[in-house]
């Protein structure tokens, strides 16, 4: 029911930020939880951070705390990952995923099987 693409990655210094897209396809788009996951070169998906449905709660991983902001705009049919003081640890392909439930209200997804729908991916380098 939705379809996702990112953009938005490219190269940067440490220390600078970065903000990526993620354009969604689908009617039903603002009755999902949106979140961000990533993935460094031999190492797992690791879980980022998740918007709900109604964009009025967060949650982000400790790595990123404090330094990523998730954001969406229902009427873009986007959800947004702002990235600052970005670190060379910060280094991966970054995907946008939406929840398998529709307007789930009573738990936040985040593990990568609560997940239904994956962009593509988009690259984030950051150079020391």
């Amino acid at each position: 029911q939705v379809q996702l693409v990112e953009s938005g990655g490219g190269l940067v210094q440490a220390g600078g930020s970065l903000r990526l897209s993620c354009a969604a396809s689908g009617r039903t788009f603002s009755n999902y939880a949106m979140g961000w996951f990533r993935q460094a070169p031999g190492k797992e998906r690791e879980f980022v951070a998740v918007i709900s449905w109604s964009g009025g709660s967060t949650y982000y991983a400790d790595s990123v705390k404090g330094r990523f902001t998730i954001s969406r705009d229902n009427a873009k049919n986007t959800v947004y990952l702002q990235m600052n003081s970005l670190t060379p640890e910060d280094m991966a392909v970054y995907y946008c995923a939406a929840d398998r439930v529709s307007r789930r209200l009573w738990a936040t997804p985040r593990v990568p099987a609560d997940f239904g729908s994956w962009g593509q991916g988009t690259q984030v380098t950051v150079a020391s």
